[in-house]
């Protein structure tokens, strides 16, 4: 921001010595002099200079006479976002631009070019302002993947977050002057997805409920058990009452917490990811006391987070949400079945990206990542040179396929527990103890990631599921297995359930392949439109919240 403010008191520089010469030159001609000379001051990694290098140094929003077509469509668009904070810098400067830049007096007389292209500069920061703002949201992506590094350094995290704008401040800037529109761009960055559009439908509404001021103060200092008096009773009721969450329930000042009430907050605990026992204990009463703008902001930030997904919405996908430990395939927007998940521990979280499901593979092999071989698998050597075969681990002198197998008692492994590579190859037998169980979906990524089986059945009886080392466990993936089989040729569930009787590695390649989307949504709107909301597991709202960029 400084740098633009520095870049528009180095053009004025310019503007005095060219406004002089106007009536010997065209505007145009003098106009593209003056920002050619003014960019010239700024760093090669300027936006600003990458900017007007897309323009040809040409005036992008002004001419002689007016505000160009472009310009006055950024102005609409800015001042009448539903979702921009009319309290902004940016807001204030869309409506300041629009009071005093568009004025006749403004577009007249000769030493009218300086006004005109300090307005175009102003111009071109609201623009980059707005698309920052349009693309990104108020997440400060750039900075949050600093934060990723550094947590990284001083923790077993090896999480990342991939995000998936659909344009670059470049290419966008460049499609508008090529088509001489703002609107189908700036259109195309907001998510037509019924995901984005019906958070963004419920955020509106809690809006509404905001600007009523009729949300009470929640406090409650003591756990509330059906059939019991509070004083906190009456204002829970309201609460619940504009949440939706009361339903039938009657709004009275009774303090006793009755069956109805009861009732309702089960509904609550069910959409806040609470244990449903109608009991009011600590984590109920945090939620309750949430105020409608802790809400909205929780809204506005996972909206933020949908903007940066792949935009899958049509035919099938699957998402895993982290937050809800809790897998969702959809066909054409409709939930056709759900399960369960385990997910990272916040030591080992599980990454935030998007790919495809393209392998199936019965009875699975489980090559140890090298992490996995120093942290765990070593210090067991090291005590134990028998460890991995009562744990049915294989080693391998390398990771080909004609690596031979070797006795651990033959290595010093003391050389390898803090070396850079571990030349050996750890692989668990297929079979019920592996850790992958019996089943796993391959989606190729960069972070080795995956979803699997595992004979770990108990974990899914627990409310907060974060026990993997990143990968993601499923409840019932001999299901999701008959389901891929309901539309993959190359899938035989009959034939798959004989062969998962055995203990051969088969690999089944699909023909329809499935997009994957894994998040981190704490808040969105469920197909029946309920607002679930969720525990911040891994601390990303708090980050995300606390380096959000300022408009």
């Amino acid at each position: 921001m400084i740098r633009i403010k520095y870049f528009i008191i180095i053009s004025s520089l310019f503007i005095t010595f060219f406004t002089s010469q106007l009536v010997a030159k065209q505007f145009d001609t003098v106009a593209q002099a003056i920002i050619t000379k003014a960019v010239s001051t700024q760093p090669k990694s300027s936006y600003l200079r990458k900017m007007y290098k897309i323009s040809g140094h040409r005036p992008i929003w002004v001419t002689q006479h007016n505000l160009t077509p472009i310009a006055k469509d950024l102005l609409d668009r800015v001042l009448s976002d539903p979702l921009l904070d009319q309290r902004t810098k940016m807001y204030k400067n869309a409506k300041n631009i629009l009071a005093n830049g568009t004025s006749t007096s403004l577009f007249s007389g000769k030493s009218s070019i300086g006004k005109h292209i300090k307005l175009e500069f102003k111009l071109s920061k609201l623009f980059k302002n707005y698309a920052n703002y349009t693309l990104y949201g108020m997440i400060h992506w750039g900075h949050f993947k600093v934060l990723f590094k550094r947590q990284a350094g001083l923790d077993d995290v090896y999480a990342d977050w991939e995000i998936y704008p659909p344009y670059t401040l470049s290419s966008l800037l460049r499609t508008i002057i090529v088509n001489n529109d703002v609107n189908a761009p700036f259109d195309a960055l907001t998510p037509n997805t019924r995901l984005y559009t019906k958070l963004k439908k419920k955020l509106e509404q809690y809006k509404q409920i905001a600007l009523s001021n009729q949300w009470p103060k929640v406090v409650i200092a003591n756990k509330i058990v059906p059939n019991s008096s509070d004083i906190a009773i009456p204002l829970i009721r309201k609460r619940l009452s504009l949440s939706g969450d009361l339903k039938e329930c009657e709004v009275n000042d009774s303090p006793i917490y009755d069956s109805c009430l009861v009732k309702a907050v089960k509904n609550f605990q069910q959409r806040n990811g609470q244990l449903v026992d109608g009991i009011i204990g600590k984590g109920t009463a945090k939620a309750l006391s949430l105020s409608v703008g802790q809400i909205m902001t929780k809204m506005q930030l996972n909206l933020d987070r949908i903007k940066m997904m792949r935009r899958n919405d049509n035919g099938k996908h699957i998402m895993v949400n982290i937050p809800a430990f809790q897998l969702y395939f959809y066909e054409d927007a409709k939930v056709i079945q759900s399960m369960r998940v385990v997910a990272g521990s916040k030591k080992h979280p599980t990454p935030i990206f998007s790919e495809t499901i393209k392998t199936i593979v019965l009875n699975p092999y489980w090559n140890v990542p090298t992490s996995i071989i120093q942290n765990e698998m070593i210090p067991k050597l090291l005590k134990n040179k028998n460890a991995m075969k009562k744990q049915g681990i294989e080693v391998r002198n390398g990771w080909g396929s004609d690596a031979k197998k070797i006795s651990p008692h033959t290595v010093d492994w003391s050389k390898y527990r803090y070396s850079k590579s571990v030349p050996y190859r750890f692989a668990q037998v297929p079979g019920n103890k592996n850790a992958l169980g019996k089943v796993k979906f391959l989606f190729p990524n960069k972070f080795s990631v995956y979803m699997h089986d595992t004979p770990q059945k108990h974990l899914f009886k627990r409310h907060t599921r974060a026990y993997s080392h990143g990968c993601i466990r499923l409840q019932k993936p001999r299901e999701l297995l008959k389901t891929f089989s309901s539309f993959n040729k190359n899938v035989n569930y009959d034939l798959s359930k004989k062969r998962l009787k055995g203990k051969k590695q088969v690999y089944l390649n699909l023909n329809e392949n499935v997009p994957v989307d894994v998040t981190y949504l704490t808040a969105w709107v469920d197909p029946s439109g309920t607002l679930q909301m969720r525990n911040d597991i891994y601390g990303y709202d708090t980050m995300q919240l606390k380096y959000q960029r300022r408009y």
